[in-house]
């Protein structure tokens, strides 16, 4: 896996942990549901586009 692709998985998996976290502690957000399920389907392109 590419430098960019490691990365953008890293910050995919880094992002899904905050946004539980904040769900656990101040309730569910939507928006933070949406941004994150977009940063992971464009992890997925980028995984793809470079395997």
């Amino acid at each position: 896996m590419p430098g960019s692709a490691k990365t953008m998985t890293v910050a995919t998996v880094g992002g899904l942990v905050l946004v539980t976290a904040y769900t656990v502690a101040l309730g569910s957000n939507g928006w933070l549901w949406f941004t994150w399920a977009v940063l992971g389907l464009l992890t997925v392109g980028v995984v793809v586009a470079r395997g």
